[in-house]
């Protein structure tokens, strides 16, 4: 076979190449290439790809797998080239990346990279790749538990979904907690006919939902992300994981990436997926207010505002407020919640409520009791409240919350 293409063996037949700058930088994926293909695998070097995909032996390739430093940063055109030259004879790209930037693995991705694999591979890593681009459609038809058990959500409530999104107006308010343990309250509300719930962490940066359910963040986020216009619901759900068989979760991405990433296209066509495969989404909103917050503003049945009784939260509430109105934005689904509210007996707690709702021209619709140190142990032992301390205050408070909402989607269903 011509254009540079080194066999490992001459008699077998190449089904497929790695394609570096230097593939013995990638001993892992050496042996995981022989691994799964035996000799029946080539190897080309970054200059030589290019030409090579050109030639009529390249039609026998089932895929490639392009394998990227932080040294090919300068050669992303060139890369880019090769995945389009690829995609152009229907030979799949696996993508393998080391420390390669969170915006070169975007362009690649969006350049229609298939999948990809941080390196040094985890176990068995190329082995699932190889598998998803080999079937597409057996792969994707399903999500994927943590407990590597698939699932298949499906909305039970008449096609009618609920978008409840939470966005906390200062650090340490609580949002975070809310998020989780109101949806985990959603998915076990009624034990005959419990409606299909979505936890989606669109704090790109710092979200810790798969922390405080000890879930694995997918690898796969990035990439659904790069492309969520494009995605269907089969791609969904494979970005998906599941906790104790109940509650869906679309974690945070694993490494940082920036929050204009995404538009509000890509949010909106999320949600739609979304709102197809499940009864009740619930969003927990990133600390900034970004370019695509309005989106989930104008998709949400309810828009939660956590704070707190306290002058960071007073300012920050008001602010909120002044740029929802500046935007003509429906201020009226927003529901303020105060978390760690005074107890029954504090009158003057209860009067500084008041003072705060008065000065910011607002109903404080929800109080929220301290939750205190169970709190902090259902997060750090990965279990909501319900599964730690079912009599805690906290919870019992989200239960009612959840409790409200379910009703009003049922009566909301009941009237058509």
């Amino acid at each position: 076979m011509g254009g540079g293409l080194a066999l490992k063996s001459d008699p077998a037949p190449i089904v497929a190449s790695t394609i570096s700058r230097d593939v013995q930088k990638f001993g892992l994926l050496i042996d995981d290439m022989e691994a799964e293909l035996g000799e029946s695998w080539g190897d080309l070097q970054l200059e030589e790809a290019r030409s090579f995909l050109d030639q009529t032996e390249a039609n026998e390739l089932e895929f490639v797998a392009i394998a990227v430093d932080q040294s090919d940063e300068d050669d992303i055109g060139l890369i880019g080239e090769i995945i389009r030259a690829a995609k152009a004879k229907s030979i799949r790209v696996i993508l393998i990346t080391d420390g390669l930037s969170t915006q070169g693995l975007h362009q690649l991705l969006k350049l229609g990279a298939d999948d990809f694999v941080p390196y040094p591979l985890p176990d068995r890593a190329l082995h699932d790749a190889i598998k998803r681009i080999r079937e597409p459609h057996s792969v994707a038809l399903t999500g994927t538990g943590a407990d590597g058990r698939a699932f298949d959500p499906a909305p039970r409530m008449d096609g009618r979904s609920a978008i409840f999104a939470v966005q906390g107006l200062a650090g340490g308010t609580g949002a975070t907690t809310l998020a989780i343990n109101l949806a985990w309250e959603m998915a076990n509300i009624d034990k005959k006919k419990p409606p299909s719930v979505c936890l989606i962490d669109f704090d790109l940066q710092f979200g810790s939902t798969s922390t405080f359910l000890d879930l694995p963040r997918r690898e796969v986020i990035v990439e659904v992300l790069s492309d969520a216009q494009g995605m269907d619901v089969d791609s969904f759900k494979q970005a998906l994981v599941e906790y104790n068989d109940k509650l869906s979760v679309f974690t945070a991405p694993s490494e940082i990436i920036p929050l204009d990433m995404i538009s509000p296209e890509d949010v909106e066509a999320v949600l739609n997926l979304a709102t197809e495969c499940f009864d009740i989404v619930v969003i927990d909103m990133p600390a900034s207010v970004v370019q695509w917050s309005e989106t989930i503003l104008q998709r949400a049945d309810v828009f939660f505002a956590m704070l707190e009784l306290d002058m960071r939260s007073a300012q920050n509430a008001m602010r909120f407020i002044k740029a929802l109105q500046a935007e003509e934005l429906p201020l009226e689904k927003v529901n303020f919640i105060l978390n760690r509210a005074p107890k029954g007996l504090d009158l003057n707690g209860k009067s500084r409520v008041k003072r705060l709702a008065d000065s910011l021209g607002v109903k404080i619709t929800t109080q929220l009791t301290d939750g205190a140190r169970q709190v902090t142990q259902s997060a750090d032992h990965g279990i909501p409240l319900a599964e730690l301390a079912k009599k805690n205050p906290l919870r019992k408070d989200i239960v009612k919350l959840a409790s409200g909402l379910y009703q009003a989607m049922l009566s909301d269903v009941a009237t058509g």
